[in-house]
């Protein structure tokens, strides 16, 4: 099976189309952890063991682990979320010419899926769209509001440019294993291109913190049932507001003090977006 496959039962199983985004930012990893000799693998481990009955597939972003210390992390992360049954999605963005591509395209040995721009064109995804049994999410429409400079360019045809990163996708995707990145922020955007490309699933980022649309997430961003609706600081940080909500709340109940408060929070945060999400899928 390939990645879409193996992603549709993975859904199943779950009943979740949740992406766990893991961006382990050391700067807010709970001090007892920092004293571990992979802080952001001893971080991730309890995100997993909290989360993993919620989440169709975890994405680290490959900025959080990009020195030596990080890339091991980053491997003993990907392997316990495979112990876990939980492909993951390395959110890295990653595209070149000739064999920088494809040592680029060697991460898919070790992760699932993986993201890329297509800025530098086909030849520059070439390995990426050649692995057969690995996810491809192509950068079309992102959330952020810098991303108008360039993917709202109107085109001699009349389209933006991000309509034709999604036409471009389409055709490349010979081996059923193309997704595209759209995000949540702009909803009539997000329906337009599912009817552009109704079989190509979406991988929609801005949920939580960027404040997207979860209603169109899930009614645009699923393909025949498949497709990813991510969030990241809001799971794995939500312990961050669960205890200043604590702290500020005098009659709350003393707060069980193992130092695993914020894990049981990314819990609970996963379980609510689900079942906020699931609200919309049929």
């Amino acid at each position: 099976m390939n990645f879409f496959d193996r992603l549709h039962d993975r859904i199943r199983t779950v009943d979740s189309v949740v992406s766990v985004g893991l961006d382990p930012d050391l700067s807010r990893i709970p001090d007892h952890l920092r004293e571990h000799d992979l802080p952001r693998w001893a971080f991730n481990r309890r995100i997993i063991d909290a989360t993993h009955e919620h989440a169709a597939v975890y994405k680290p972003n490959a900025a959080f682990y990009e020195d030596s210390d990080g890339w091991r992390a980053l491997r003993e992360t990907i392997a316990y979320a495979h112990g876990k049954n939980v492909p993951v999605l390395l959110d890295a963005k990653r595209a070149d010419i000739g064999n920088t591509t494809r040592q680029y395209a060697q991460l898919l040995e070790t992760a699932d899926a993986i993201t890329v721009n297509p800025y530098m064109g086909r030849d520059s995804l070439q390995p990426f769209l050649a692995d057969e049994e690995s996810g491809v999410f192509i950068l079309c429409r992102t959330s952020n509001p810098g991303g108008a400079d360039l993917q709202d360019l109107e085109l001699e045809t009349g389209e933006p440019l991000y309509e034709r990163v999604a036409a471009l996708a389409d055709l490349w995707n010979e081996n059923d294993n193309v997704g595209l990145v759209v995000g949540a922020t702009k909803p009539q955007e997000l329906e337009e291109l599912r009817e552009q490309v109704p079989d190509l699933p979406f991988l929609v980022p801005g949920i939580g913190a960027q404040g997207g649309d979860a209603e169109a997430a899930v009614e645009f961003g699923l393909a025949n049932g498949v497709g990813l609706v991510n969030s990241s600081r809001g799971i794995i940080f939500a312990g961050e507001d669960s205890e200043a909500q604590s702290a500020s709340d005098s009659r709350a109940a003393e707060p069980r003090d193992d130092g695993e408060q914020f894990a049981n929070a990314s819990g609970q945060a996963a379980k609510r977006l689900k079942k906020r999400l699931n609200q919309y899928r049929d």
